[in-house]
């Protein structure tokens, strides 16, 4: 396993900032506004090749115990529980306060490893900076500007330094053993609630305040012998309901989660039904071309009469995905999630199966055999052979003449036929048309000497003639 350090100190002092330098990546929401940061977010520090540690950032310790400062509080300290060293972040510019105080001394009963990084340090009195955190008794104290990158190879140094071996381990993101399953859906339908209950800790924070979750935060999972990268993201509303500026990065960063995921869950709440927000992000997850699975939740909660309304209302909403499994669980009691993973599984498998270039071409001749491309204008389109074009979705490519003039229906008959035919299920599939190009096309008929002399001679023919 890969050695941990955990970002740890009050809000808006810049930990998401040092997290992103050091990990490369812009994967932590980084805003002026205290409290961006709410759930535990991981990443691997490869600065030094040879010396790669997991980095885990935090959310700001505001000093309460109740609603959602107690609970990012709680996932700070959960962090830093876990880790090999502490980072304990202060502000240059605002001084020593007494909630850093409360902070350090927590650090002290914990007994970690812990280095003082003083951030901001940019336009500031260095030595006066130095003397007033001095009383908190550390050796040493190391001066950054996350914001300028300023002392960041002395505290990788640092960092390297205190880390107990050299670790090693791999990086979750990069492992192709790992299935990636997004949740996605509009804000409080319970996706951090879900992810929680299928790792059995509290590792998202899960409130019924809509948006508690602002930035796409991903755990693993080993289940029944599989690994998975489960990614809990933040809702999605819809673009004129959103105002605030970290809630179109949060926005951003779902879309993000759904282009690198595999398999997305939408998860609906079976008591409001399928909505027009549902609908919206149904619909970035069919332009990402991802499996998909449909999970609607808090079932457990609806009566018989309730749930009849609710089928009704699914099959009427949901009519243009047939393919995308439906799956009725209750994330806050955990029904269902077996039948659930067995739609991600079928969704997966169809979404990346392989397929040979003469089986493709035997369902297409069935295809055009049992229903002909219809004529138009006196023409009807030739569908000559088909192709395997690539997976994640399933795309063919099928080539053949006057292409252009096959009506959207029959492209839709002959993507059934090949879901139908192939038994895919839980997955978009794509079909493209190439059309062979017309090797005259763009091409003047030059005409020889003798045939320029036998056209003068039929026109003066003509013209005796008349």
């Amino acid at each position: 396993m890969l050695p941990l350090v955990a970002l740890v100190g009050r809000p808006n002092v810049g930990k998401s900032t040092l997290f992103n330098l050091f990990t490369r990546s812009r994967d932590a929401l980084v805003h002026d506004q205290p409290g961006v940061t709410r759930d535990r977010h991981y990443g691997v520090c490869r600065l030094d090749p040879d010396r790669p540690f997991l980095l885990v950032d935090t959310g700001g310790i505001a000093g309460e115990e109740e609603g959602l400062a107690g609970a990012t509080a709680r996932q700070a300290r959960a962090a830093a529980d876990e880790a090999d060293l502490v980072l304990f972040v202060v502000d240059a510019r605002d001084g020593s306060s007494s909630l850093d105080d409360e902070i350090l001394a927590w650090l002290r009963k914990l007994a970690r490893p812990t280095v003082l990084v003083i951030n901001k340090i940019d336009g500031t009195n260095e030595d006066a900076v130095r003397a007033e955190f001095a009383r908190y008794g550390f050796g040493e104290m190391l001066t950054v500007s996350a914001a300028h990158r300023q002392g960041l190879d002395d505290l990788h140094e640092e960092i390297l330094q205190r880390l107990p071996g050299e670790g090693s381990g791999e990086d979750p993101d990069n492992d192709p053993e790992r299935l990636r399953v997004a949740f996605v859906g509009r804000p409080n339908v319970g996706k951090s609630t879900l992810v929680n209950r299928l790792l059995g800790e509290e590792r998202m924070i899960a409130s019924e305040v809509p948006g508690t979750t602002r930035d796409s935060i991903a755990a693993d999972l080993e289940r029944d012998g599989r690994l998975y990268r489960l990614v809990d993201t933040a809702g999605i509303r819809r673009r004129g309901k959103v105002e605030e500026a970290v809630e179109k990065f949060s926005v951003v960063k779902t879309m993000q989660a759904i282009e690198r995921c595999q398999v997305a869950v939408l998860m609906l709440d079976a008591t409001e039904g399928v909505t027009d927000q549902d609908a919206t992000v149904l619909g970035a997850v069919l332009d990402a071309g991802r499996a998909l699975v449909v999970a609607v939740n808090k079932w457990d909660g609806l009566s018989d009469y309730q749930r009849q309304q609710a089928e009704a209302l699914l099959d009427r909403k949901l009519g243009f995905v047939p393919w995308a499994e439906a799956v009725r669980i209750s994330a806050k009691h955990g029904s269902g999630l077996r039948e659930l993973f067995r739609a991600v599984h079928r969704a997966h498998a169809s979404a990346v199966r392989s397929f040979g270039t003469s089986e493709v071409n035997k369902a297409l001749e069935m295809a055009v055999e049992a229903n002909p491309p219809p004529s138009v204008r006196g023409h009807a389109a030739k569908l000559r052979y088909v192709h395997p074009g690539g997976e994640n979705p399933p795309t063919f490519v099928i080539h053949g003449t006057r292409l252009k003039a096959l009506p959207d229906s029959y492209r839709r008959y002959l993507e059934n036929f090949f879901r139908k035919r192939f038994k895919l299920v839980g997955t978009p599939v794509r079909m493209l048309f190439r059309e062979g190009a017309n090797p005259y096309e763009g091409k003047k008929n030059e005409l020889s000497e003798r045939q320029v002399a036998r056209k003068r001679r039929l026109i003066r023919h003509v013209k005796r003639g008349k």
